[in-house]
């Protein structure tokens, strides 16, 4: 992987989020996941990261049954999730998402959060043709 070591999250991570707040009801953050084709949302507390909440989570939210109604985003998800600065090397925050098993990384300044990347990120730029050394 040679040819990333000089390559930092900033020139990767998808900057068209979507987030919720904790408050928000898990059947709303279901339909952003939906409508936009993606899969996980930052939940966003006063402009900052309180945590993020993954299609993966919605397997506990179903296995659980709770009333769908009443059940806020808070309660499902990953709280202080690990994140990732803009100007982080993209193979150390690959290392850490192979290592944790994660498939998302908020990208924060500060507490503030400015991108996302993910797992479809890194296998993106590995198979673009500018990616290959010549």
């Amino acid at each position: 992987m040679d040819e990333i070591e000089d390559v930092f999250v900033a020139q990767l991570m998808s900057t068209d989020l979507h987030t919720v707040t904790p408050d928000t009801l898990v059947e709303d953050a279901a339909t952003v996941l939906l409508e936009n084709d993606i899969s996980s949302v930052l939940v966003v507390d006063d402009g900052r990261l309180a945590g993020i909440l993954t299609s993966t989570d919605f397997v506990d939210i179903v296995a659980k049954s709770q009333p769908k109604a009443e059940t806020t985003v808070e309660r499902y998800m990953t709280a202080d999730p690990v994140t990732a600065s803009a100007q982080d090397d993209v193979s150390a925050v690959a290392a850490t998402m192979l290592e944790r098993g994660f498939h998302h990384v908020p990208v924060v300044d500060g507490d503030a959060p400015i991108g996302i990347i993910t797992t479809s990120d890194f296998a993106a730029y590995v198979s673009s043709p500018e990616s290959v050394s010549a």
